[in-house]
């Protein structure tokens, strides 16, 4: 496919948008019913963790801007949901909870920097591995992250706790930001994977609600 910069930055953008507001309904779930039960604290602590590594690999890459604003985004929002894990679910004061946020925050900020200026170097030389390192372990963090959510599902033989909106809206986001990827000069392989990942195991989140919240509410009839 030829390259098409408007294409790409306009498709990107979608993306960003999708990833900006995504979390937003989940945030928002917890609060309104003060439980985040059902949701797994080590898949949004785990997302937060790869948005930073995904950073670095974005930054490094001269990625198009809002593919590099995109894993920033996911990073604080996916902390937001870890921090109300610590509120409503561990039942933490609201100040430690802040304090967790804050800190998990700062702490990622400062290596997400640190690491931009250690490998910078080393790709400008035209040395690839250091960078495609953080691609690749962003692309398996992702996938590692969403397992302790499917052990959830297995567990209550339902979806809850997770928004639904929130997975159908981070897999566009998926979605548009691969599309984007199509219309890039050299297409990018491991951020190809790294959003494919997201759309694919997110739609199997999806498809576990189709399936098994029906049964569990007939069940309880």
């Amino acid at each position: 496919m030829p390259a098409n910069a408007a294409a790409e930055n306009a498709l990107g953008t979608i993306g960003t948008v999708c990833w900006t507001i995504q979390l937003v309904p989940q945030i928002w779930k917890s609060w309104r019913t003060k439980s985040t039960e059902g949701l797994s604290e080590w898949l949004v602590l785990l997302w937060g963790v790869s948005g930073v590594t995904l950073g670095v690999y974005a930054i490094v890459q001269d990625l198009n801007i809002p593919l590099i604003l995109q894993p920033q985004l996911f990073s604080a929002l996916s902390y937001v949901c870890w921090a109300q894990c610590q509120y409503y679910g561990r039942k933490r004061s609201k100040l430690a909870s802040v304090a967790m946020y804050a800190t998990v925050t700062l702490v990622s900020a400062g290596f997400e920097v640190g690491m931009i200026y250690a490998v910078r170097p080393a790709y400008n030389s035209g040395n690839m591995r250091p960078v495609q390192f953080f691609g690749i372990f962003s692309s398996v963090l992702i996938a590692i992250a969403l397992l302790p959510q499917y052990w959830e599902i297995y567990k209550y033989k339902e979806v809850i706790g997770i928004s639904t909106l929130f997975m159908l809206v981070d897999m566009l986001g998926g979605v548009f930001s691969d599309l984007s990827l199509a219309f890039k000069e050299k297409f990018d392989v491991v951020a190809g994977v790294t959003y494919s990942l997201v759309v694919v195991m997110d739609a199997v989140v999806l498809i576990c609600a189709l399936i098994l919240n029906p049964l569990a509410k007939r069940r309880r009839k």
